[in-house]
């Protein structure tokens, strides 16, 4: 059943993230805490690992459309280099029910930002 559930997660996350370019995290990090037992920094390290190939393929696919701004891109990509680092070492400083609490946050901020764009158009 776990077997199953992973495969399904990762099916659903790849899906969402070639929609939309989002959805990995989303997707998996909930699943692996609450659906496998995964403490909430053993899930959001996992989601990390498991996006990599998504986000290559995601974007090689992209690229291939010409929608991807290489220079932006770049750039984004340094900057995250820099804020995953900075990330890292606070998530490992935090209690795991503060780390559950500001994840829980982002996700509902997350939601709420795309409510108010929704609405707006």
């Amino acid at each position: 059943m776990t077997i199953a559930l992973v495969i399904l997660v990762g099916f659903v996350g790849g899906i969402f993230a070639g929609l939309f370019g989002v959805g990995g995290g989303i997707i998996f990090v909930p699943t692996l805490a609450l659906g496998l037992g995964l403490t909430q920094l053993h899930a959001e390290a996992t989601s990390l690992l498991a996006i990599l190939p998504t986000a290559a393929v995601g974007s090689w696919r992209q690229l291939r459309y010409g929608n991807v701004r290489l220079r932006v891109a770049t750039v984004v990509g340094i900057g995250s280099v820099v804020g995953v680092e900075l990330g890292v070492v606070v998530a490992v400083a935090l209690p795991e029910h503060v780390l559950r609490r500001l994840f829980g946050l982002f996700l509902l901020a997350a939601a709420a930002h795309l409510v108010w764009r929704t609405r707006r158009t």
